[in-house]
């Protein structure tokens, strides 16, 4: 069993015989005394994505599951399914586009680095590294001499990512991108 207050983003746990990660984790502490420190999570199943907001207390139990991290990388799509291939003895995992929807945008064909989260053999969820390098494909033209200001202009990367990135970036640079918040870090 698993208490609430030692769950934390992209943590698995089971609730009603349905699988749900950890999307975000908020504690208030009241002020009042004797008061409990309140947990809000924000849930998704897996597979599905269907959310679910919960306020718990610290000392509520969630059930854990027997979950399996394994390094994979990208091998191919084909049509909605994405097929991963373990880095260690090479077994593939196939996976329904709507399942990993939100890390769709981060990932590319052949991309390694990536960690499934593995119940019973089921890929569930995929967890991607923090930064990623991505080209941008469509941008408007550099501005010379513009790195001394700080603006902005939107940029759409190679896998239809829009991110802003500085002005004087142009169309075929590499950039990194932070996975967490969805924006521009540095070149690559």
């Amino acid at each position: 069993m698993a208490y609430a207050k030692d769950l934390k983003k992209g943590h698995i746990v089971q609730i009603e015989n349905n699988y749900y990660i950890v999307r975000t984790q908020d504690t208030k502490s009241p002020s009042a005394r004797g008061a409990s420190t309140l947990y809000k999570f924000r849930f998704s199943s897996v597979p599905g994505g269907q959310k679910l907001e919960m306020t718990c207390t610290g000392d509520d139990q969630f059930t854990d599951v027997d979950l399996q991290r394994r390094n994979v990388s990208l091998l191919y799509k084909e049509g909605d399914e994405y097929t991963f291939m373990d880095s260690e003895d090479y077994s593939q995992f196939l996976v329904n586009g709507s399942t990993i929807e939100e890390q769709l945008l981060y990932i590319n064909d052949g991309m390694e680095n990536l960690t499934a989260m593995l119940v019973e053999g089921q890929l569930l969820a995929i967890e991607l590294p923090t930064s990623i390098a991505l080209e941008i494909v469509d941008t408007s033209p550099a501005i010379k001499g513009a790195s001394a200001a700080a603006r902005t202009k939107p940029a759409t990367l190679s896998t239809g990512l829009e991110v802003q990135v500085p002005e004087y970036l142009a169309i075929g640079e590499i950039i990194k991108v932070n996975t967490e918040t969805g924006k521009f870090m540095s070149r690559a």
